[in-house]
């Protein structure tokens, strides 16, 4: 059998915007000046993980802050902005996710995010797609080390009973990039509103929108 495995929220649902929305607000609810205008922003998601974006950022500018508190902030603020945004799914992804439970292919969320952040998307998408009737769905508290490292792909390969070469990561950042393929899984990039300037040579392919046909074939081919 074969598997397609979501990467993050942002490769179901761009929510990248309401990601950024969400730390200027929790930077102005814990007093600090700071403002991340889309072209900061785009820079720093070349790493992965909103906590250490922000203890860098406050070394950088050489101040000290709670980046712990910040970031829980910025995930309750992003979490209620998530659910009532009236987000939809992506380009295509409604269509590979019906496609590939016709074929009887395996469905994955493969992300290293919060799970209060996966139930969020859960239930903004509700009335588009039941995420919940995924094969697997990874967090943060099931993985030792969260993405660029591979942890995250491990356990869904060994949760699913798969061999990574069946199956097909799909992945809006370059950090998720490099944990899939740390874990030996090929991936197709799928860029978000604030990660389309990145470099995703590492990725088999690249595309704007996701060919459910594509996706099951290069999943079927190994």
């Amino acid at each position: 059998m074969a598997a397609i495995l979501f990467g993050s929220i942002s490769s179901v649902a761009d929510t990248s915007e309401l990601q950024r929305a969400a730390f200027n607000e929790a930077f102005a609810s814990h007093g600090l000046d700071w403002q991340w205008d889309h072209e900061t922003y785009v820079g720093l998601l070349e790493k992965s993980g909103g906590a250490d974006r922000v203890e860098a950022y406050a070394a950088e500018r050489g101040e000290q802050v709670d980046a712990q508190a910040v970031h829980a902030a910025k995930s309750q603020i992003f979490q209620d902005k998530l659910i009532e945004s009236g987000v939809e799914p992506r380009a295509g992804v409604v269509e590979t996710i019906e496609a590939a439970q016709r074929e009887g292919l395996k469905l994955g969320l493969v992300t290293t995010t919060s799970p209060d952040n996966v139930d969020a998307l859960v239930t903004a998408l509700r009335h588009h797609v039941d995420l919940g009737g995924f094969d697997v769905v990874v967090d943060v508290t099931q993985v030792e080390q969260p993405k660029p490292d591979r942890d995250a792909y491990a356990f869904a390969l060994d949760r699913l009973g798969e061999d990574a070469a069946h199956c097909i990561a799909i992945e809006d950042n370059l950090g998720g990039v490099e944990a899939a393929n740390a874990a030996g899984v090929r991936v197709v990039a799928f860029p978000n509103a604030n990660t389309a300037g990145h470099d995703f040579g590492g990725a088999l392919t690249r595309v704007d929108k996701l060919d459910a046909a594509e996706l099951l074939g290069l999943a079927q081919s190994a």
